[in-house]
């Protein structure tokens, strides 16, 4: 995954980040190389984009524009952004202090490791 500036639009890293996410673990044999579906909000309502994630066999799910609220894909996206809110809590990620790559992504690390255990020991 790459890091991008603040000020870039999400939809421009869409295809990076499908092209460079891990095999999607599941039934027994080879595993996928791509998920079945890609869950998006309105941003990323565009034609191209569509047409692009069904050449690379993934059913695109992306709320429409000017369409009402409540086409259900809110029920997965908070995970998305509940895990977001956590990792802000992290001032040094929220407010990003650092000039180089290399040590954001370190930190980053670090939060989510800290996020974890404080999931895994709850669980106790």
């Amino acid at each position: 995954m790459s890091l991008t500036g603040g000020h870039r639009n999400d939809v421009t890293q869409l295809l990076p980040l499908i092209d460079k996410s891990p095999p999607v673990a599941g039934l027994v044999g080879r595993p996928r190389r791509r998920p079945n579906a890609l869950l998006a909000d309105r941003g990323y309502d565009h034609d191209k984009y569509r047409r692009l994630l069904r050449a690379r066999g993934i059913r695109p799910e992306i709320a429409q524009r000017g369409q009402p609220h409540g086409s259900g894909l809110g029920i997965f996206r908070w995970v998305v952004a509940r895990t977001i809110s956590w990792l802000h809590g992290s001032r040094r990620l929220r407010i990003r202090w650092e000039r180089r790559d290399d040590i954001h992504e370190a930190f980053l690390g670090l939060a989510t490791c800290l996020i974890t255990h404080r999931h895994v020991r709850r669980l106790r």
